[in-house]
């Protein structure tokens, strides 16, 4: 059946499908944001270059130590490495020769070490004996200046049934292990420098050639370089204490020997050794002990030893040091007592040993690399003030006050003076 007009009118338009909305964007910074890529990794770095650090601050702490045995047996190498060096040229082998030169170390050593010993133990033992004297002698004075009467016997019974004596006693008895661990801790370490210097020494051709043969060849002349002018500093630093330390002990020996004083050999071998290889008080130190010695025999005599004592060292600083130190180590004192003070600071008593003749090392290998220029030849250079030419304060003042003030002018000039008119 064919569709008539009103069917036609009654059925509604056909409309286009209408596509489903699209939820609107959110604005920007309000959706969730994502992680980086790169930031745990960052991360994973951070944290394992922290726990490499902190294993390596670890590392250090515990083998502080044995890098300072080290380095002492680094400097002791660079000491004997002169005489190791002549002994090898001459045909000797080097391992020999570094073990006869330790050899000589360690007989010298030893033999001060059993005559300060032998020289101790006989002090004490002549204390121990002339005690009840001193004791008799001090009681004496005491009665006779207070008025009292005290006798040797209470004294001693007071002194032995004491409590502060009582518990001196145990605590010396549990100390004894303490003491113990640290006498085997010390020998423990001088085993170990010498072990590293023997090697330092024996090997040092070895080490140098291992050492260059990861550089470069202008590098290797560097370093070989720094090495040769270590050990030329180093063993001149010894050597010119080692001279002085002889000097001061036979200058000590004479008096001592002239004064009476007991032990006057171990004496001086003591203030000469302490005073040149102990640095800062190593000179205070050295002249405690002869003054002790000498304070036994004689109140007088101390003061002698003080008086002497006080007068070589300023001979030695003013006089001796300088012109044995100018062409081995020539450091200026200024520098040489701040290197100590640095070295203590940072190592301690090594470091006080160790620092001047590093510090030296390290002046003379800048020295070498430090272009240098010609100083002019002015006055205050050489500390000396520029001053005007002319005639003296005291001529000019005078001249000033006795010229009436309308007529200086003009005067005390060589300028002629100026036409106000212009010339023609």
């Amino acid at each position: 059946m064919a569709p008539t007009d009103e069917s036609a009118q009654t059925q509604p338009p056909r409309t286009p499908p209408v596509p489903p909305a699209v939820p609107p964007a959110p604005p920007s910074g309000t959706g969730p944001v994502r992680m980086p890529g790169w930031l745990p990794r960052a991360m994973v770095l951070a944290l394992a270059l922290y726990a490499c650090f902190r294993l390596g601050s670890w590392a250090f702490d515990q083998l502080i130590g044995l890098l300072i045995n080290v380095l002492i047996a680094f400097f002791l190498a660079l000491a004997i490495e002169p005489a190791v060096s002549r002994m090898s040229a001459a045909g000797m082998r080097r391992g020999l020769a570094t073990f006869l030169v330790f050899l000589g170390v360690l007989v010298a050593g030893a033999g001060f070490v059993v005559l300060l010993g032998s020289m101790l133990a006989g002090q004490i033992v002549d204390m121990v004996e002339d005690f009840p004297q001193y004791l008799d002698s001090v009681i004496k004075w005491v009665n006779q200046t207070f008025h009292t009467e005290l006798s040797r016997v209470e004294v001693q019974d007071s002194l032995l049934h004491s409590d502060w004596l009582q518990k001196y006693v145990q605590n010396s008895a549990t100390g004894v292990l303490d003491v113990s661990t640290t006498v085997l801790g010390g020998l423990f370490r001088l085993l170990t420098i010498f072990l590293f210097s023997f090697y330092f020494a024996a090997d040092g051709p070895r080490l140098r050639r291992g050492l260059c043969s990861v550089l470069p060849p202008a590098r290797q002349a560097e370093v070989l370089r720094a090495w040769e002018i270590a050990v030329a500093k180093t063993g001149g630093y010894l050597y010119s204490r080692g001279l002085m330390a002889l000097i001061s002990g036979v200058a000590h020996y004479i008096l001592l020997a002239a004064l009476g004083v007991p032990y006057a050999p171990a004496l001086a071998v003591w203030v000469g050794l302490v005073s040149q290889f102990i640095p800062t008080i190593g000179t205070y130190l050295a002249g405690a002990l002869p003054m002790l010695i000498a304070f036994t025999v004689n109140p007088w005599y101390a003061l002698w030893v003080l008086g002497f004592v006080v007068v070589y060292q300023q001979f030695e600083n003013y006089v001796l040091q300088p012109k044995l130190t100018s062409k081995t180590v020539d450091i200026h004192p200024a520098v040489a007592f701040g290197s100590v003070i640095a070295g203590t600071a940072l190592m301690g008593a090594v470091g006080a040993l160790i620092a001047i003749p590093a510090v030296a090392t390290l002046q003379a290998f800048l020295l070498a690399y430090v272009k240098r220029y010609a100083v002019t030849d002015d006055p205050r250079v050489h500390g000396h003030h520029h001053q005007r030419r002319g005639e003296p304060l005291s001529v000019r003042l005078r001249r000033l006050w006795h010229t009436p003030e309308g007529d200086d002018e003009g005067q005390g000039t060589d300028e002629e003076p100026q036409d106000p008119q212009p010339r023609s």
